[in-house]
C-alpha cells in the first residue's frame, strides 16, 4: 500500500477538558503520513493552549484561527491549509480506534478515487446513551457494514462525520465546504450522493463519539430539526423529484406540515395523504388532506412518508408494495 499523506481537519472550540485524549489517540496511530489543521473556532477555555503545546511536540499538527466562525468556516480554513492527498474530519472531542486512519487509507487507496471509506461508531458517554442515539449508532453501522448508505439518506444523516475518508479530488468536485448550510456534515453527504461517490462497506468500529450534554449536535440551533427537513426537502427536489409523476405526501404530524410547507413554497403540487380519520376532509395550508387509499387513483406516484413510527412505515411499505410500486419510489423523511 502506498503511503500517501491524510490531512485531518479539526475544528475545535471549548473542548478542553477532552482533547488530551483525543489528541493522543490521533498521535498514537499506526499510519503515520498524517497532518492534523486544527482550527480554533473562537475558544474561551484552554483548548488553544493545549494544541499549541502539542503542535510544539509534533510538527505534523498545525493550529490555524477560525477566519470567520462556526464549524463550517472552520473547515474551510483547515481544507484551504492541508496538503494530503486524503482528506478526513476528526471531532475535537472524540476518540479515534488506533487503527482507525490505516483501515480506511487502505481501503481508499485500494478502490481509488469515486469512493468513500467508512468506518462504524460507538457512541460513548459518563453517563450512559439514550435510546436514541443507541437506535441510531445500531442504524448507520448496519448501512455502514453493507455499504448502502444511501438507501436511507432521507431519514438521517448516513454518513457520521468523523468517519469517512476521501481523495481530494472527489472532496473538491463535491464543493468540499463551500455550501453554507447546516447541518454542515448532511449536507456535505447529500453532495457526496449526488456526485455518485461509493460507499466503502466496514466491519469494524473505527471511531469513538462523545456524547454530553454541551454537545454541539445538542446545542446549537443549526441541528435543529427544521434544518434537517430543509435539507432534505432542498436534495429531494434537486435530485430524486420526477416532475412527470404525481407526489404524494404521507403524514399530517409536526414533520408532514413543516415539510407541506416548504414544498408549496417552492410551487411544487403534491397530494396529502393521512389515515386518521379525524383529519382527512380538512383543509391546511390550503391542502385538502385525503385518505391513504387515493394513492390508488395515481399512476406511478412518488412518496415522500412524514411518519415516524416504524410499524406504521412497515404497513405503508406493505401497502406501497401491494400497488407493485417498487422501494425507490418512496422515501422515508423520519
Amino acid at each position: 500500500m502506498s503511503f500517501d499523506k491524510i490531512s485531518i481537519l479539526m475544528p475545535f472550540k471549548n473542548t478542553a477538558e477532552f482533547l488530551p485524549e483525543c489528541l493522543d489517540s490521533i498521535l498514537d496511530q499506526t499510519y503515520l503520513n498524517w497532518e492534523l489543521l486544527a482550527v480554533n473556532d473562537h475558544s474561551s477555555d484552554q483548548s488553544s493552549s493545549i494544541l499549541t503545546r502539542y503542535a510544539q511536540q509534533d510538527s505534523r499538527i498545525t493550529v490555524k484561527e477560525n477566519e470567520g466562525s462556526g464549524i463550517i468556516r472552520a473547515l474551510r480554513t483547515a481544507f484551504s491549509a492541508s496538503k494530503g492527498t486524503l482528506i478526513t474530519r476528526m471531532d475535537s472531542d472524540d476518540i479515534m480506534i488506533k487503527s482507525k486512519l490505516e483501515k480506511m487509507a487502505a481501503s481508499l487507496i485500494q478502490s481509488g478515487p469515486g469512493h468513500i471509506a467508512l468506518g462504524q461508531v460507538k457512541y460513548f458517554s459518563q453517563t450512559g446513551i439514550s435510546d436514541g442515539y443507541a437506535r441510531y449508532e445500531k442504524w448507520i453501522n448496519r448501512l455502514t457494514a453493507r455499504g448502502n448508505n444511501y438507501t436511507e439518506i432521507y431519514k438521517e444523516c448516513v454518513i457520521p462525520s468523523p468517519a469517512w475518508m476521501i481523495y481530494r479530488e472527489d472532496l473538491v468536485n463535491a464543493g468540499a465546504f463551500e455550501p453554507e448550510r447546516y447541518p454542515e456534515d448532511y449536507d456535505l453527504t447529500f453532495r457526496f450522493y449526488k456526485n455518485q461517490l461509493h460507499c466503502l462497506a466496514c466491519n469494524e468500529v473505527l471511531h469513538m463519539w462523545r456524547d454530553y450534554p454541551s454537545r454541539t449536535s445538542r446545542t446549537s440551533e443549526h441541528y435543529a430539526q427544521n434544518y434537517f427537513l430543509d435539507i432534505k426537502v432542498h436534495y429531494f427536489l434537486g435530485l430524486d423529484l420526477d416532475l412527470n409523476r404525481p407526489l404524494a405526501l404521507w403524514g399530517a404530524g409536526t414533520k408532514g406540515k413543516t415539510i407541506a410547507q416548504l414544498l408549496l413554497r417552492k410551487n411544487v403540487e403534491f397530494y396529502w395523504l393521512c389515515d386518521n380519520p379525524k383529519k382527512i376532509g380538512k383543509n391546511i395550508y390550503g391542502c385538502e388532506l385525503l385518505p391513504f387509499t387515493f394513492l390508488e387513483r395515481l399512476q406511478k406516484p412518488q412518496s415522500i412518508i412524514s411518519v415516524a413510527n416504524s410499524e406504521a412505515q412497515q404497513e405503508i411499505r406493505d401497502y406501497l408494495n401491494g400497488l407493485g410500486l417498487s422501494p425507490t419510489d418512496s422515501f422515508f423523511f423520519c
